[in-house]
């Protein structure tokens, strides 16, 4: 897809010095998809959070107990 924008000139040259790439179009590219890559993570960490906050420690050691107890 073609799209016109206005691009900080000053980014993408630090972008194209830094990063080796060839070309404007290579620099945006790689720009996006890291950053939509940080945006995955973001929301696997949210995810991971949000199961920390759901579970039950004081279960998970009763459980442990159990398990490490002599067999009767």
């Amino acid at each position: 897809t073609v799209t016109q924008i206005d691009v900080d000139d000053e980014a993408l040259a630090e972008v194209l010095r830094q990063s080796h790439l060839a070309t404007k179009k290579e620099a945006v590219n790689e720009a996006l998809r890291a950053y939509a890559a940080k945006l995955r993570r973001v929301a696997e960490f949210d995810g991971y959070l949000q199961r920390a906050q759901e579970w039950d420690y004081q279960g998970w050691l009763a459980l442990r107990a159990q398990d490490q107890s002599p067999l009767a």
